[in-house]
């Protein structure tokens, strides 16, 4: 799955929110004229420090996941 490096215990997995799983999805573009070409829609997932199992953890979250309440930002 992830890589594991030593100065990250657990997994590393990259564009997915941490809490709902969040990630990107195919689409195409068309232009005007239109021409089909594919392209992703990535989430927009920001860094934030919250509150995990009592203790202080930098995680990767989903904005959405963050407006709605479901993280606990630590100070």
């Amino acid at each position: 799955m992830g890589r594991i490096h030593a100065d990250y215990p657990e997994e590393i997995m990259a564009k997915r929110c941490e809490i709902c799983g969040k990630g990107p999805v195919v689409g195409r573009t068309i232009s005007h004229a239109h021409n089909v070409g594919p392209r992703r829609f990535e989430p927009n997932l920001q860094s934030v420090k919250a509150i995990v199992n009592g203790a202080a953890k930098r995680i990767r979250v989903c904005t959405r996941c963050l407006r709605s309440g479901k993280v606990t930002k630590a100070a």
